[in-house]
């Protein structure tokens, strides 16, 4: 595991990313120039005054929920995480090296419509928002090596002095369905922020068929012991609230292509937080019946991200299905999870 101190490059995390399926270099792009703007503006007094301006009104960037998307495409990622339950990522993004100071947030809720999901908030002036001075200058490491459960996706992760837990993970969450070619914003990579005690959520996927034909999926996802669901989402399922909790899957050696490539993305339901999916044909697109599957979910709250992944159930069984269609009745059923 590596310490906050460490530097994650990119062939490290390249390398260290193999078993699942993290092979994509992190990379960055360019900005324009920050002249022009201060002639028009008169000077470089007024803009002094201009920045001390933008930042104050932007740099307290408005809360997010789950593990927290810091940025895309990052590169030299490193995470700092002092004893005032602060933490500081360090990164180069857009040909800028970035300074984000992170707080406010450990752990999650159970679903609730009476009161928000937790959530960090964030400074991405480096401190200068919250201090009104850089703050990242001085910022102090006290976090040791990490102690906590696997993580995957991991680019950096620690162990604090009062015993919770920080972590940096990055994977490509909004790659088109279907195995469609992803490039531009489809192809970024998440730099994803948590802060935690205790377990992880628990992502359980089991695999059986539908119709006979098609390879099916079925689970849940469960947080110290509750169900994780959301309470709105838009008309095509994306979640509208903290709580909702996307199910992104990906098929491995498929009609897509060789490797992995994302199959589709669904929300768990409310109340039991379970799921279920069929590997059926879509549009124009063949069925994405792979040789494995894999499925991540966005932590609850502020908890990293989970992964499960496992093979394809193979030639259907009669007697393996009879006995995944009890399981499913008794544990994994509602009116849009039933088995057949």
């Amino acid at each position: 595991m590596r310490s906050f101190a460490a530097e994650a490059t990119v062939d490290e995390i390249s390398q260290a990313s193999v078993a699942t399926g993290l092979l994509a270099p992190l990379s960055g792009g360019s900005v324009g120039s920050l002249k022009s703007v201060s002639d028009r503006v008169g000077g470089w007094r007024m803009w002094r005054l201009y920045i001390a301006a933008a930042i104050c009104a932007a740099s307290m960037a408005p809360s997010a929920t789950a593990s927290e998307l810091v940025d895309r495409n990052a590169s030299g990622v490193r995470l700092a995480v002092n004893g005032r339950g602060e933490a500081l990522i360090t990164y180069t993004a857009h040909a800028r090296l970035k300074h984000v100071l992170a707080w406010g947030a450990i752990n999650a809720r159970a679903p609730s419509q009476a009161q928000p999901q937790v959530a960090f908030r964030l400074d991405y002036a480096g401190g200068f928002g919250k201090y009104h001075r850089a703050y990242w200058r001085s910022f102090g490491h006290q976090c040791g090596a990490y102690r906590g459960q696997p993580l995957a996706w991991l680019v950096a992760a620690c162990t604090a002095p009062d015993g919770s837990n920080w972590a940096l993970q990055a994977w490509q969450r909004s790659l088109p369905n279907y195995g469609v070619f992803a490039s531009g914003a489809r192809s970024a990579w998440d730099i994803r922020l948590s802060h935690w005690t205790g377990p992880l959520a628990a992502l359980t996927v089991k695999t059986d068929w539908t119709y006979r034909r098609f390879d099916h999926l079925y689970g849940s996802l469960v947080y110290q012991g509750k169900p994780v669901y959301g309470f709105h989402t838009t008309q095509l399922g994306s979640p509208l609230d903290g709580y909702g909790r996307l199910i992104y899957v990906d098929t491995f050696d498929s009609r897509y292509g060789s490797g992995w490539h994302r199959e589709n993305s669904f929300v768990t339901h409310r109340p039991k937080g379970i799921f279920c999916y069929g590997f059926f044909p879509h549009g124009g697109r063949p069925a994405g019946k792979g040789t494995g599957y894999r499925a991540t979910a966005i932590g609850p709250g502020v908890t990293p991200d989970v992964l499960w992944q496992g093979p394809a159930p193979g030639r259907y069984n009669r007697a393996a299905d009879a006995r995944a269609n009890a399981e499913q009745r008794a544990a994994f059923s509602d009116r849009l999870c039933r088995p057949n």
